[in-house]
């Protein structure tokens, strides 16, 4: 039966042209956008995921950025702990020089005076973003951020670091590894001076006291080379992390180019052909007017 009022075969072709067209135009999206999952209504379960992944990522570009920061500030502190450990060095050579018999101890101590001002100098200026590790006060909390962490109870930031202790300050309150009182005029190692009356036990006992500082400056430096690895680890730590992070969330919600391709030239294939049965389907109604002739 044919009517003129009700096309069964139209209404079918255009529903199958409906069709083809919305999947034609999903398809063209993941082409021009390479996202197979670019909203929550293509996919509610990954895009969740990939949205708080993208989240976390952005997280730990910031941690990258803090690590890079703290490098800095644990740079500085180290360079100043080389610089000091070589003026030292040098003092105690003075030193050293100023026991021999008939030299002028006044001259020596002219020298070892401008030494201990470069140690000063060192001290004060080992300073970045106004942070200065290796001159302040015991108790200081000396950190920097190391990680970005994600847990089933939420999220935290972790931090790498230490309260320095007047082992770990070159100058601290009166303490320091540079402020401990010598035998001499109760010095520190800025603070002492030799004359031509110093006696050869005061000189020895500076000396002795100028090794005590080179060890502790050293045992500072090796604690700052060791926070200085650790924050190299985590910062390449911290790149490949990032890099998996987009690897996972890309395998979620980037679309497999060469299957939209195929999938793209099937549906304009499918879509002319609907457009031709429903012209099809349409003119079987005129066809009727040939029954009235």
């Amino acid at each position: 039966m044919t009517s003129i009022n009700t096309n069964s075969s139209a209404m079918a072709a255009l529903q199958t042209l409906r069709s083809v067209n919305n999947n034609l135009s999903k398809t063209q999206d993941a082409v021009s956008s390479g996202l197979k999952v670019g909203q929550a209504s293509d996919n509610a379960a990954y895009w969740a995921i990939a949205t708080t992944m993208k989240s976390d990522n952005s997280a730990l570009s910031a941690v990258s950025d803090a690590l890079g920061v703290g490098a800095a500030k644990v740079d500085t502190a180290y360079t100043a702990v080389e610089s000091s450990i070589d003026v030292v060095t040098e003092i105690k050579a003075k030193l050293v020089a100023a026991t021999e018999d008939g030299v002028d101890k006044d001259k020596i101590q002219d020298e070892i005076t401008q030494l201990q001002k470069q140690l000063s100098s060192i001290s004060a200026s080992a300073s970045f973003n106004g942070e200065n590790w290796v001159s302040g006060s015991v108790g200081d909390t000396q950190s920097v951020v190391s990680s970005f962490i994600r847990t089933a109870g939420g999220v935290s930031v972790s931090t790498s670091g230490y309260s320095a202790t007047a082992d770990d300050l070159l100058f601290a309150d009166d303490t320091g590894i540079l402020d401990r009182d010598g035998a001499v005029s109760g010095a520190s190692m800025t603070g002492f001076s030799i004359s031509s009356t110093s006696t050869k036990g005061d000189i020895d006992q500076l000396i002795t006291d100028t090794e005590t500082a080179l060890k502790g400056m050293t045992a500072l430096g090796s604690k700052l080379g060791s926070l200085q690895t650790g924050i190299e680890l985590q910062t390449d730590f911290v790149s490949k992390l990032s890099d998996s992070i987009d690897s996972g969330v890309g395998r979620l919600v980037d679309a497999d180019m060469e299957e939209e391709s195929s999938k793209l030239s099937a549906l304009q294939t499918q879509q002319q052909l609907a457009v031709q049965s429903l012209s099809i389907a349409n003119s079987s109604s005129s066809n009727i007017l040939s029954l009235f002739r």
